[in-house]
């Protein structure tokens, strides 16, 4: 398979994470404001729940069972990147 094609795969399976996890934020009753690649943006009024929406975006899907998912975020009162 050439490298395009894996690379592909790979962006495909990363976007489906995210939305598994979009979906499970939605769930929980944390509102998203914006989505970047990679990034959630979530607006919250507790900063204690930086931890709950991290761990949210660690669970691994069923169909990705086995897989090692860790997320990482940080609270500030305006957009930035890390």
């Amino acid at each position: 398979m050439p490298n395009g094609a894996v690379e592909n795969c790979i962006q495909a399976i990363s976007r489906d994470l995210l939305c598994y996890s979009m979906g499970k934020l939605e769930a929980s009753g944390y509102h998203i404001v914006m989505h970047i690649h990679d990034e959630v943006i979530v607006e919250v009024k507790d900063a204690g729940a930086l931890k709950t929406i991290e761990n949210l975006m660690s669970e691994v899907p069923s169909w990705a069972e086995g897989l090692v998912l860790n997320a990482e975020g940080f609270g500030t009162s305006f957009y930035k990147k890390d």
